[in-house]
């Protein structure tokens, strides 16, 4: 197998061009941080990204793991590529991971070859400034495994022409937990908050009478009683819950929802509806009445006027 190293810098760019270097060179395997990359989709490995410290990242990516490297060894056996593209960030880090997967560098790719100097600077200061980095696959691929991690989808084209601009991959960009702006958490109660402003916004909801969130490697569980307002059909009501509040927690926290158990615990009557609708029943009857009021009076003048032929008619039969 020819493999091929994309050799750079850490936060200079590579995973950003990684999927144009390989297409250009005819290469439909990446490794990456750990992962083995088939296009756009994950085949096997675990990406160095979701380590909680630096060094442990350069261990996952290096492979150091007996159980890591086995994983991706079959894999790369199983598909038998022609090629592979492995990224690194100097020429030993790039053998030292072809090794542990028992191959040999063939030919070597600088940043700097591929890269202006000026790009290379700006991706070096979005990584320090921002922290992002940058998974060679759409998100929809590796949102699963990246709940709590901010997530953000990047395509990228090349010019063909005047105007027209061809694919050339999608990517992602994260933000890991040892990135350089610090750790950060999302406490259980915030995820409460945002569920309960969803849920007042329904109309049919009453109240959340019991919240319950449990934190797991790959999202959170959440179960929720709800107390229903009466009248409302309760399936699709508790459905439209579901939807809501999976949508607006991943939205703004980029936490995994993997299950949300509802349970309709009771039902109040809206004394405030019902109020309402008593005084509508009795707008209504009162604009009945004053429209059957109305008719009457404009049939009054036709009355008295069928009165006077009448009488006339009958004092001129007397005559």
């Amino acid at each position: 197998m020819n493999v091929v190293g994309f050799i750079g810098p850490s936060g200079t760019g590579k995973s950003h061009r990684a999927v144009w270097v390989a297409k250009e060179r005819g290469i439909d395997f990446i490794i990456d941080d750990g992962l083995l990359i088939r296009g756009t989709q994950i085949i096997a490995g675990t990406s160095a990204k979701k380590e909680k410290t630096k060094v442990g990242s350069i261990k996952r990516a290096l492979f150091t793991d007996d159980e890591h490297a086995k994983e991706v060894k079959a894999a790369l056996e199983q598909y038998k590529p022609k090629s592979l593209l492995i990224l690194g960030t100097s020429d030993g880090m790039v053998e030292k991971i072809a090794q542990r997967l028992g191959y040999s560098v063939n030919e070597k790719v600088y940043i700097h070859e591929i890269a202006t100097e000026f790009e290379i600077k700006q991706a070096l200061t979005t990584r320090k400034e921002q922290g992002k980095h940058v998974i060679p696959v759409p998100t929809f691929e590796i949102k699963k495994d990246f709940s709590g991690y901010f997530l953000d989808p990047l395509q990228i084209f090349r010019r063909k022409g005047k105007g027209s601009f061809q694919l050339v991959g999608e990517k992602s960009v994260v933000r890991p937990t040892f990135s350089y702006m610090g750790n950060y958490t999302i406490s259980d109660y915030t995820i409460y908050q945002i569920v309960e402003h969803v849920t007042s916004s329904i109309e049919g909801v009453n109240k959340i009478s019991r919240f319950r969130a449990e934190n797991h490697s790959d999202g959170i569980y959440i179960e929720m009683d709800l107390v229903l307002v009466y009248g409302y059909k309760i399936r699709p009501l508790l459905r439209e819950v579901q939807k809501r509040v999976i949508d607006e927690v991943e939205k703004l926290t980029a936490i995994n929802i993997k299950r949300l158990n509802l349970l309709a615990k009771s039902l109040v009557v809206d004394t405030k509806k019902q109020e309402a609708k008593k005084q509508e029943a009795k707008r209504q009857e009162l604009k009945n009445q004053e429209a059957e009021k109305q008719e009457l009076q404009k049939q009054e003048p036709k009355k008295k006027e069928l009165n006077k032929k009448q009488k006339s008619k009958k004092q001129r039969s007397q005559k």
